[in-house]
């Protein structure tokens, strides 16, 4: 899920992305161009009353970012509340918000 807000400034926009109880994971970081495709710049979170992971980060408005979810840093997982998905030079797609 992708819950977007205005940010502390007018050109920016404040982004939660989370993910499902329901994925089972030791760890998940969001990575995407936003933060240089860096596995370990954006680790997500679970609160002790959230079951779900979360990350939330304020993004320029205007702009499309591409992303995807590492879990357990092996498995790639694409977020299918994105706005769109774009073809990835891997043979996969990735997720991709636009503010």
């Amino acid at each position: 899920m992708i819950r977007k807000e205005p940010g502390s400034r007018a050109d920016f926009v404040r982004v939660t992305f989370e993910l499902p109880a329901t994925v089972w994971a030791e760890s998940v970081s969001l990575v995407g161009d936003f933060n240089g495709w860096d596995p370990t710049a954006l680790p997500m979170a679970r609160g002790r009353n959230q079951e779900s992971w979360r990350a939330t980060i304020e993004l320029q408005r205007g702009r499309e970012y591409q992303f995807r979810y590492l879990i357990n840093g092996s498995q790639w997982c694409n977020d299918w509340d994105a706005d769109r998905y774009v073809p990835n030079p891997y043979g996969g797609d990735n997720s991709v918000v636009v503010l």
